[in-house]
């Protein structure tokens, strides 16, 4: 099955939802009312969920699919960057981020998304654990967690220390950086063209 054929079932509507949320959020979150970053939080909450249930309905239903593959950590990263950007740009003030956070976490999803592709075009699996989905679970848990103290710092509700939200993120980009090392060292061949294959049909790799 080719990474291109597309279906629209469940599971990939469940993923490309993540990515069509995330105008909403911003919008939410722009008009830093209180009730705004509360329905923000919610639309951040419900996004961050169907990452639960593309994967989980797929096995279920059967329709798991290169596509589906791809979209799903694809659309994790896009909803993670946008969310942090918008909390970012929306609002200076709230210093939460520094570029050398910036680059590492892009840096990092990028070069996971290319390492994704080359697999997907050579037929090779991708080897992956269980440290990405909890990278990924916990960007998505801070996010959460900075989104709540924004608003308790707007509200007035209490004075929390300003510097939290920027050592969460410091937590954060330590992790996603740690996650992309791991990968790399355990798909660093799928850099090199796929080596010659002998006469039986089989390459080096496999004899």
């Amino acid at each position: 099955m080719s990474l291109y054929d597309f279906s629209f079932n469940i599971p990939n509507i469940l993923s490309l939802s993540r990515i069509v949320l995330i105008p909403l959020f911003i919008y939410l979150l722009n008009l830093k009312t209180g009730e705004a970053l509360i329905n923000a939080l919610i639309v951040f909450i419900i996004a961050s969920l169907t990452d639960v249930f593309d994967g989980w309905s797929a096995r279920k239903l059967h329709l798991e699919s290169e596509f589906g593959k791809f979209i799903d950590p694809l659309a994790d990263k896009i909803l993670v960057i946008s969310c942090l950007a918008a909390i970012f740009v929306i609002d200076p003030s709230f210093e939460i981020i520094d570029f050398w956070m910036i680059l590492i976490i892009v840096g990092r999803d990028v070069l996971i998304t290319v390492m994704r592709y080359l697999a997907l075009k050579r037929g090779r699996p991708l080897k992956t654990n269980r440290f990405g989905k909890f990278k990924t679970a916990f960007q998505m848990v801070s996010i959460v967690l900075i989104i709540m103290i924004y608003y308790i710092r707007k509200k007035g509700i209490f004075v929390t220390y300003k510097s939290i939200p920027y050592w969460i993120m410091v937590g954060v980009t330590l992790l996603t950086a740690l996650s992309g090392l791991r990968y790399l060292v355990t798909n660093w061949r799928l850099f090199f063209p796929d080596k010659s294959v002998d006469k039986t049909g089989k390459t080096e790799d496999e004899v």
